[in-house]
């Protein structure tokens, strides 16, 4: 028996799992796919909002100022990336300048510091890349980036450090009510619960929609994007969006926490859940519209394309609180944008319901701290002659796009909650993320992951499940 089941190991998952292990609690994650980060967490905006567009008095308005401001000690604390570089809302149109004013009241209603409308000249001298076709501008200087996918690993490692585990390819199939709690059936058998978190992201519907009889509908909402190179990441120093429409806060234009340039998304609704193709009409669309932002797009600087799938609610707002007819069942569900800005204060928002619920202990042993793997790429090259000679093999250069050694990679392998496949050494290291996308480094990680797990090559796989690299050897060669 478990006194808290959390339903997926996204960004909000891991996030809530690493506030509970501050409390004697027996806590456990399930995730259904082969690692942390694998939905909405590893494929978005990675963009964290100031707060300007949410409105008042809803949950996205409340949460996403908050969340915000807890970012700068969070990444500190768990060594995740995270950059405060401001964001721009883009005005082309005189006869729509008051819509930033609008934003302007709904930010200060939000508690957004700092923000301001900016004429055209100041605009360009900040972002002298934008289209000189813009009018005016508000400048939010408290938006960030991160990177979302190593904020949940911190999150999760963290978490897991102090006492929570976590079940990966753990798929819920059923949840029954009982007198004490929950029994979870899934396709590793059973598991008991006093409460259950409902933090499955585009699946949250569903499972939502087992126990209860007040039923919620989650739409997946597809965002395509194109990722440019490094070469081309010094265009925008800042979040460049346009004025939001109904279906979002349109194309942006912004750097990453890494250094390359991301233009994207546009906001498609489908029905399949598993839907993560682009095509040539919606990145079209994603580059047709960004040419209003910038003078020029550097074409030849696209590296890949990508899609992610939000998680829209027909509410269209978080979902968070116990449902009313089902004591201890508690629903995290319709996170979308900025829900990923939001996610610290989500977190503590769960956490004072379970609290609440249990009244725990606080757990005296609760280490806060989280060091990630060290980056050969970021050190000065005395900090690597230092490094190499406490360990040899931080001196083998194995992704030579992103500068990753092989040191780097074992260490994604060994610590916890370490990495099992082609997409978890990536996420972790960023091997295989550069110019060549894997080109030359997919062979060496494969050897490297077939060594350290003690599995053949032929066993190794992308990202878990079928998705094997080799299906055979050739004994001839």
């Amino acid at each position: 028996m478990f006194d808290v089941v959390i339903i997926g190991a996204g960004v909000i998952g891991s996030g809530i799992a690493r506030e509970l292990s501050k409390y004697n609690l027996r806590t456990c994650v399930l995730e259904k796919g082969s690692d942390v980060a694998v939905g909405t967490s590893k494929a978005n905006s990675a963009i964290v909002h100031a707060g300007f567009d949410a409105k008042p008095n809803t949950l996205k308005g409340k949460l996403n100022a908050k969340g915000n401001a807890m970012f700068d000690k969070l990444s500190k604390e768990l060594d995740f990336p995270f950059k405060r570089n401001g964001s721009l809302v883009l005005c082309f149109d005189e006869n729509e300048v008051d819509k930033l004013d609008e934003l302007k009241q709904k930010g200060e209603a939000n508690g957004v510091p700092g923000i301001q409308i900016l004429g055209k000249d100041k605009v360009l001298e900040l972002e002298p890349s934008i289209n000189e076709n813009v009018v005016a501008a508000l400048y939010a200087p408290t938006g960030g980036i991160v990177c979302p996918y190593e904020m949940t690993i911190a999150y999760a490692e963290n978490a897991y450090e102090n006492g929570v585990e976590f079940k990966l390819n753990t798929e819920v199939k059923n949840i029954k009510k009982t007198e004490n709690g929950f029994i979870i059936e899934t396709n590793k058998g059973n598991i008991e619960s006093k409460l259950v978190i409902n933090a499955a992201g585009l699946f949250a519907d569903d499972l939502n929609n087992m126990v209860s009889k007040n039923k919620i509908e989650i739409i997946p909402r597809k965002g395509e994007y194109c990722l440019f190179d490094k070469a081309a990441g010094s265009m925008a120093t800042r979040t460049l969006f346009q004025l939001p429409t109904k279906m979002g806060k349109g194309v942006l234009v912004t750097p990453t926490v890494d250094g390359n340039l991301l233009i994207g998304p546009n906001a498609v609704d489908i029905e399949d859940k598993a839907d993560l193709s682009t095509t040539q009409e919606g990145l079209d669309d994603v580059l047709g519209k960004a040419k209003l932002t910038l003078k020029q797009i550097p074409m030849k600087q696209v590296i890949t394309s990508f899609s992610g799938l939000r998680a829209h609610s027909t509410a269209d707002d978080f979902i968070i609180g116990e449902a009313e007819d089902v004591e201890g069942f508690i629903n995290v569900a319709g996170i979308e944008s900025p829900g990923l800005s939001s996610a610290p204060a989500i977190a503590e928002m769960v956490e004072e319901i379970v609290v609440d619920k249990l009244s725990p202990a606080k757990n005296e042993k609760f280490n806060p701290i989280r060091h990630g793997i060290p980056k050969f790429r970021e050190m000065s090259n005395e900090e690597r002659k230092e490094l190499i000679a406490k360990d040899s093999t931080y001196g083998k250069i194995v992704c030579r796009c992103e500068t990753v050694t092989e040191g780097e990679i074992l260490n994604a392998i060994r610590r916890p909650l370490g990495a099992r496949d082609l997409d978890a050494v990536k996420r972790r290291t960023r091997a295989g993320m550069g110019r060549c996308q894997s080109g030359f480094c997919s062979t060496k990680i494969v050897a490297i992951l077939s060594k350290e797990l003690g599995v053949p090559e032929t066993e190794i796989t992308k990202f878990g499940g079928n998705s094997k690299l080799l299906i055979g050897e050739n004994k001839e060669i």
